[in-house]
């Protein structure tokens, strides 16, 4: 019986700094991410493809957020696949000093990854405004030269 309790004890304490250091972690985090929105400028890190010159898409990372059946479907030549959930834990191999574009189907998973990459220090992210839709609809690579007018940064 005593060691009943004792095994019970031991459950309890363990639950009681589990959840003491997870509510600490999320305060570090909510209080990364406000910092972060504070001085973000407006637009997040949003880049329109008709913003991108063709020589440039060269020399960028392009990350395709979707998940590796959509990516095997079709996706923006020389793309890497990282699904949108997946690029915390493979922040490793993105570059913090070469310009890194990410992109969903329409922008919408590619933000919230973007946002995640931006809030855990990398400042060089750009998130496909439109994604691999738009990226089709504006010309893909030649977006920059079918446009009649360039985009405002």
């Amino acid at each position: 019986m005593i060691r009943l309790r004792l095994f019970f004890a031991v459950i309890a304490l363990s639950s009681m700094t589990l959840s003491s250091a997870w509510a600490d972690n999320k305060a570090a985090a909510i209080d990364e991410m406000e910092g972060y929105l504070e001085f973000v400028d407006y637009g997040g890190g949003v880049i329109f493809a008709q913003q991108i010159p063709k020589e440039d898409w060269a020399k960028m990372m392009v990350i395709d957020a979707r998940d590796p059946e959509q990516f095997a479907k079709g996706h923006i030549p020389g793309a890497v696949n990282m699904d949108w959930r997946q690029v915390l834990a493979k922040r490793n191999s993105i570059p913090k000093d070469q310009s890194v574009l990410i992109y969903c189907n329409t922008g919408t998973l590619s933000a919230q990854a973007g946002f995640a990459l931006r809030v855990a220090g990398w400042d060089n992210v750009r998130i496909l405004q439109g994604g691999m839709e738009e990226w089709k609809a504006k010309g893909g690579f030649d977006a920059s030269t079918q446009s009649t007018e360039r985009a405002k940064y």
